[in-house]
C-alpha cells in the first residue's frame, strides 16, 4: 500500500500531470474532463471505473452531459497518494481516446 504523499511530493507530481490541480482546502487532486457527447464522457467513465476497480482505488466524481469532474484523494492514508497519481494517469490515456 502506498503511503501519503508529503505536500511538496504531491504538488511536483501534480505539476508533470496534464491539467490536473490541487484541490481547495483539502489533501486530493483534481480536473475537468470536457468530451463531445454523453456517449464519450459515459464511455470514458467505464474505462476509468474499470482500471479503478483492478486497482482498488475509487474516484469521486460528478458527471452532467458531456463533462466529468473527478478528485481523487487515498482515504486510507488521509490524503494523496502514488495510487491517486497513477489513476490520474490513466484518466488521462483513457480521455484522449474519447476527445478525438
Amino acid at each position: 500500500m502506498a503511503g501519503k504523499m508529503s505536500e511538496s511530493e504531491r504538488d511536483q507530481a501534480v505539476e508533470k500531470l496534464d491539467g490536473w490541480s490541487v484541490a481547495p482546502d483539502r489533501d486530493a487532486i483534481q480536473k475537468t474532463f470536457q468530451f463531445k457527447s454523453f456517449n464519450a464522457a459515459f464511455g470514458f467513465m467505464q474505462r476509468v471505473a474499470l482500471a479503478a476497480e483492478k486497482m482498488d482505488h475509487h474516484p469521486e466524481w460528478f458527471n452532467v452531459y458531456n463533462r466529468v469532474d473527478i478528485t481523487l484523494s487515498s482515504h486510507d492514508v488521509g490524503g494523496t497518494s502514488e495510487r491517486d497519481i497513477q489513476l490520474a494517469e490513466k484518466a488521462d490515456r483513457f480521455a484522449k481516446a474519447f476527445q478525438e
